[in-house]
C-alpha cells in the first residue's frame, strides 16, 4: 500500500509539475521516429521541497534513495505509456530509463559534502551538495548508457524480447552494464549481449577543489603544513561541456562507491550550477568618511588610499606609484559569470625583489581569485594521462585559468624559461591559450585542440641588481629609457604598464623602509601606523570588493580627450621605418587605467580626471620603453610631493591641474584635427 501511495503522489506531481506533458511530448519522439530502441531515457525535474510537502515518503525516496525513487517513476511511466498507448514499440518495464533531476536540496549541514571536515561520509548511495573550482577537465569520451542482453540458449523463451536491459546508475562501472559473465535467470546460460541495440552516452570527467582549498595557492606564509584533496565529477549526457576550468559551481550528485584502498572521492553529477558572489552591501565607515572629506577632488581620495596601502609591508608614503596601479589592477578584478577583458598587467623594474615581492604576495590575497605561481607547478595548462583509465585526456588548469577573474603573480620573470616567456607573451597578446592533444600519444585516431580564454591580470617583477644584468649593462641614448635587454623586447611592450621601483630614488625614500623592516623583525605582529589601525586590511578587502563591481561609462568629455591623447600620442611615436610603436591594446589599456581610477575613486562616471591618472601612467611606462617624447612627462608626476597632510594634497592638486592643462594643449597640437594630421590619420 505504502507503495501504491507513491505511485500516486508520483503521477499527481507530475500532473502539477507539467512533467507528465513534457513526458508524454517525449514518448510522442520516441514513438514517431523510425529507430528501434531497447531503451528510452527520460529526464524528470524534480522540486523536493514541492515532492516533500504533496508526500513526505516519496519525498524521503528521492533524497535519500534516489535510485527506489527512480523505479517509483519508471512504473508510473511504463503504466502511462501503456494505458494512453504512447509507445508502441514499448514491451517491458526495464526498458524505460528514468533520470531524475533535482533543482536543489534542502540547505542543512547533512546535505553539504565538505572535503575540509572529518569523516566524511561519502558511502551513502543519496544526493549531497558540494561546491568547489574545477582544476581539471578530460576531453569527452563515450559510456554505455544501456544495452539489451538476449539467453544464448535458443530454445530458452528469454532468448527473445527485452527482458534482460541493463542501465546506467549513478556510481556504476562501465564493467556493472556490460560484461560477458552475466546468466540467465531461467535456464542459468550465459546472456550474450545484442550489439546493434546498445545505447552511447557522453561522458566527461572533471576534478575539483573545495573554495577554501584555494588558500594553498595564494602564497601564505605562516609556514603552516597543508594538504587538500580534488574531487572527481563524472558529468554524463546532457551535464557535458557545462563546466569551464577555473569557474566555481555548485553540484548535486552522488558519491560512488569508494573502495578502502582508494584516496579519492568521486561524485556522479545530477545538476550543476555556476556560482555567482554576493555583491558587497558597502564599504567600512572609515573609508566613507574619507571619501566625504576628499569629496572636493577628484585625486586626493586615490592618492591616500595609495600612500595608505599595504603598511604591513611598506611604510606609508613609500612606493606610492606602484601601490596606485596595484589597487587599480585590483579593481578591475571581477567575482561575475562575464568575460574579464579589461585587465591591467603589470611588470615591475626593481632592484629590491625581496620587498616587492612581499607587496605583490600581500595584495592578490585582498581579492578571492589572486593566485601566486609557484616555480614547481605550471603557468599555463598541461596535458596528462586520465587516472581512471577512460582513455581520455587530463587538461589541468595551471596557475592562469586557476586565476579567472582575478590576479596571476607570476613572480620574477628571469625564473622562467624561454618557451615559458615565449607563451606567456602570447597570451597577454591574445588572451587565450590553445592545448594541443597529439592523438597518437593519447590513443586517438586524429589530433585535436581546445583553446582556453584566459581572463586574469598578471603580475611579474625584472631584478635590475641580477648579476646578469651587471654583466650585460648598456648605454641607453634615449632620455628616460630603462635598460630593459635581459626580457625580450615584445614581451615587456605586452605587458599593459611598465612600473620603475629605484628604492634610493627621492620618490622611494630609503630610510623609511630600513627602520620599517626593522621594526617589524622586532614585532612582526605589530601595527606600526596610524594608518593601519584605522584603515585595516579587512577595510581594503570590502572597499575593493564594492568598487570593483561597479558600472563605470565614459563622460563625453573623457572620451574625447582618452581617444585624442592616443591619437597624439600615436602620432609623435610613429616613424617612417618602425611604424608606430603604440600597439593596437594602447588604447583599451587607456580606457582600462581610467576605468580603474573611477571605480577606485567609488564612481560610476569616468571624468576627464581619471584620464589624467591614466596618461600619466601610460606615458611613464611608454617612456621607460622607448624614451620621452614632447609630451615629457617626469617619473613622479602622479606623485610629486611627499603626502604628509592636507597642504601636500592641494600641491599635488594644483600640479595635477597643471598637467592636465598640458595635456589638453599636446591633443590640441598634436591629436585629431590639427594641421599634423593628414587626411589619411
Amino acid at each position: 500500500m505504502s507503495n501504491l501511495k507513491m505511485k500516486e503522489a508520483a503521477l499527481i506531481y507530475l500532473d502539477r509539475s507539467g512533467g507528465l506533458q513534457k513526458f508524454i511530448d517525449d514518448c510522442k519522439y520516441y514513438n514517431d521516429s523510425k529507430q528501434s530502441y531497447a531503451v528510452y531515457r527520460f529526464k524528470i525535474l524534480i522540486n523536493p521541497s514541492d515532492v516533500v510537502e504533496l508526500d513526505a515518503e516519496l519525498g524521503n525516496h528521492i533524497l535519500h534513495q534516489p535510485l527506489k525513487a527512480a523505479e517509483v517513476f519508471q512504473s508510473v511511466c511504463f503504466i502511462a505509456v501503456k494505458t494512453l498507448s504512447l509507445i508502441g514499440q514499448l514491451q517491458t518495464e526495464t526498458q524505460i530509463n528514468i533520470v531524475l533531476k533535482l533543482t536543489h536540496l534542502p540547505p542543512l549541514p547533512s546535505y553539504g559534502l565538505d572535503l575540509c571536515e572529518f569523516p566524511l561520509d561519502y558511502t551513502s548511495q543519496r544526493f549531497y551538495m558540494m561546491q568547489g573550482i574545477v582544476i581539471a577537465m578530460t576531453t569527452v569520451t563515450k559510456y554505455t548508457q544501456g544495452a539489451r542482453f538476449l539467453c544464448s540458449d535458443e530454445a530458452c523463451p528469454l532468448s527473445k524480447g527485452f527482458q534482460y536491459i541493463r542501465v546506467h546508475v549513478p556510481g556504476a562501472t562501465e564493467s556493472a552494464t556490460i560484461r560477458n559473465d552475466f546468466l540467465c535467470n531461467l535456464c542459468a546460460s550465459s546472456l550474450q549481449e545484442d550489439r546493434k541495440f546498445r545505447v552511447l552516452g557522453d561522458k566527461q570527467i572533471v576534478e575539483i577543489i573545495a573554495t577554501k582549498a584555494l588558500n594553498a595557492f595564494q602564497g601564505h606564509s605562516n609556514n603552516q603544513p597543508f594538504r587538500f584533496q580534488s574531487v572527481t565529477i563524472f558529468l554524463r549526457d546532457e551535464s557535458v561541456n557545462k563546466m569551464n576550468i577555473g569557474n566555481e559551481y555548485k553540484i548535486i550528485g552522488i558519491p560512488t562507491c569508494v573502495k578502502a584502498s582508494q584516496t579519492a572521492v568521486c561524485i556522479e553529477a545530477n545538476s550543476i550550477t555556476f556560482c555567482n558572489s554576493q555583491v558587497p552591501s558597502g564599504i567600512s565607515d572609515n573609508f566613507r568618511c574619507l571619501l566625504s572629506l576628499t569629496s572636493s577632488s577628484c585625486w586626493k581620495f586615490t592618492a591616500i588610499l595609495a600612500n595608505i596601502f599595504a603598511s604591513q609591508i611598506t611604510p606609508p608614503g613609500t612606493y606610492n606609484l606602484l601601490k596606485l596601479c596595484l589597487l587599480m589592477s585590483l579593481v578591475q578584478t571581477t567575482d561575475r559569470n562575464k568575460e574579464l577583458e579589461d585587465c591591467l598587467d603589470i611588470l615591475i623594474l626593481t632592484s629590491d625583489t625581496l620587498l616587492i615581492d612581499r607587496l605583490l604576495n600581500f595584495s592578490i590575497n585582498l581579492v578571492p581569485r589572486g593566485i601566486r605561481h609557484l616555480v614547481s607547478t605550471e603557468i599555463f595548462p598541461t596535458l596528462s594521462r586520465n587516472k581512471y583509465g577512460t582513455g581520455a585526456v587530463s587538461i589541468q588548469a595551471g596557475s592562469a585559468l586557476l586565476a579567472k577573474g582575478g590576479i596571476c603573480f607570476i613572480g620574477d620573470l628571469a625564473s622562467h624559461k624561454k618557451d615559458k616567456l615565449e607563451q606567456l607573451q602570447s597570451v597577454l597578446e591574445s588572451r587565450n591559450i590553445t592545448v594541443y592533444i597529439p592523438g597518437k600519444k593519447f590513443g586517438e585516431d586524429i589530433d585535436q585542440q581546445m583553446t582556453f580564454p584566459v581572463q586574469c591580470s598578471f603580475w611579474s617583477f625584472v631584478d635590475m641588481d641580477s648579476s646578469s644584468r651587471r654583466n650585460a649593462q648598456k648605454i641607453n641614448t634615449l632620455i628616460g629609457q630603462m635598460d630593459c635587454s635581459l626580457i625580450p623586447a615584445n614581451l615587456v611592450e605586452a605587458f599593459g604598464l611598465l612600473i620603475n621601483c629605484n628604492e634610493s630614488s627621492p620618490c622611494h625614500p630609503f630610510l623609511p623602509t630600513v627602520q620599517h623592516t626593522l621594526k617589524k623583525a622586532i614585532n612582526p605582529e605589530g601595527l606600526l601606523y596610524a594608518a593601519s589601525r584605522q584603515f585595516t586590511t579587512e577595510d581594503f578587502e570590502k572597499l575593493l570588493a564594492f568598487a570593483k563591481n561597479l558600472n563605470v561609462e565614459f563622460s563625453l568629455e573623457a572620451e574625447r580627450m582618452t581617444h585624442g591623447y592616443y591619437l597624439a600620442s600615436r602620432r609623435i611615436r610613429t616613424d617612417s621605418i618602425c611604424g608606430s610603436k603604440l600597439s593596437a591594446s594602447a588604447l583599451k589599456y587607456l580606457i582600462f587605467l581610467s576605468e580603474a581610477h573611477a571605480r577606485l575613486n567609488l564612481r560610476n562616471k569616468v571624468l576627464k580626471e581619471d584620464v589624467l591618472i591614466a596618461a600619466l601612467l601610460f606615458e611613464t611606462s611608454l617612456t621607460l620603453k622607448y624614451g620621452a617624447t614632447v609630451f615629457c612627462v617626469a617619473p613622479n608626476a602622479v606623485f610629486p610631493f611627499e603626502l604628509y597632510n592636507e597642504e601636500y594634497l592641494e600641491q599635488r592638486d594644483l600640479y595635477l591641474t597643471q598637467c592636465q592643462q598640458q595635456l589638453e594643449q599636446f591633443i590640441a597640437t598634436y591629436g585629431p584635427g590639427t594641421t599634423i594630421f593628414s587626411s589619411d590619420e
